[in-house]
């Protein structure tokens, strides 16, 4: 199965005007392994990018992760605000590919195969309504124009770190309404209730409207209690670490042990990289 990861730089470049662009090393790290797990266990892998961003992979020998690199996210419109829709490279990268395809964030680890039969669109777990997430209708009220008749408003959201979609038709219908929304938003003022609605919450509704199931692969609760023996997601771990630099410390190491172990041509190449030699001299 062929997935892909994407990085689109504008949402850095947006919140640090001041500083030259970097990729954090746990950041640096999760990618690693989420890539060359996927291309060990499933199949190959692209990456999706900007110039930015690929300039970055390339300038310390990171590009050998994927299959092959494109970079396609230079032309997403400036009407999409960066700071407020900070995962529509995400968007934008899925209506590049094509089905079937995994969607898949570069802090997401995969860690065995899994199996796509029978399924038109999988998501790795549901996600509560919660209001301060996921509010009503009427607290996205600076989005004109968008069209919200025929969405049920009770379906549960779909976490789309990991991903699929077997279905070109329903790729392109989620893509096109998701980026419609962005559009018709260019003054929204929260970036994650209008951010989780375009990318999480319509991708349920939009299932349900053309009588899809969603397949999930596991639930939170699992992912927390099952010894992240099949899937690995750090997104709530980041903040933490970059808070804690003793967390950031273990966490990389941890890291960077399995891709000796399992991977050492890249742990050389990761070994040169100013962010990371610091944890391999201690």
């Amino acid at each position: 199965m062929k997935a892909f990861h994407s990085f689109w730089s504008a949402p850095f470049k947006t919140r640090n005007p001041d500083k030259e662009f970097y990729i954090s090393e746990l950041d640096i790290v999760t990618t690693v392994l989420s890539a060359l797990y996927w291309r060990k266990k499933n199949g190959s892998i692209s990456m999706i990018c900007d110039q930015t961003s690929y300039d970055f992979y390339k300038n310390f020998g990171l590009l050998c992760l994927w299959n092959d690199v494109n970079i396609l996210l230079d032309d997403i419109p400036k009407d999409i605000n960066p700071h407020i829709f900070w995962a529509a490279g995400k968007l934008y990268a899925l209506k590049s590919q094509h089905t079937p395809c995994v969607m898949l964030d570069t802090d997401f680890i995969v860690w065995e195969k899994i199996n796509f039969d029978k399924i038109s669109v999988g998501c790795i777990h549901s996600e509560e309504l919660i209001p301060i997430t996921y509010p009503d209708k009427d607290k996205l009220s600076h989005c004109i124009g968008f069209d919200f008749q025929q969405l049920d408003w009770t379906v549960p959201a779909s976490n789309t770190a990991f991903s699929f979609f077997a279905e070109n038709d329903f790729k392109e219908i989620y893509t096109k309404t998701a980026i419609d929304f962005m559009l018709s938003s260019p003054y929204a003022d929260n970036p994650l209730t209008y951010m989780v609605f375009a990318e999480q919450r319509l991708l349920s509704m939009l299932a349900k409207k053309y009588r899809l199931n969603i397949h999930y692969f596991s639930n939170v609760e699992s992912l927390f209690t099952s010894g992240q023996k099949i899937f690995t997601h750090v997104w709530g771990f980041k903040q933490q670490a970059s808070q804690n630099k003793e967390l950031m410390h273990m966490f990389c190491t941890q890291c960077l042990n399995r891709i000796k172990r399992d991977f050492p041509e890249y742990y050389d190449i990761l070994s040169k990289i100013p962010s990371i030699f610091k944890y391999i001299q201690k």
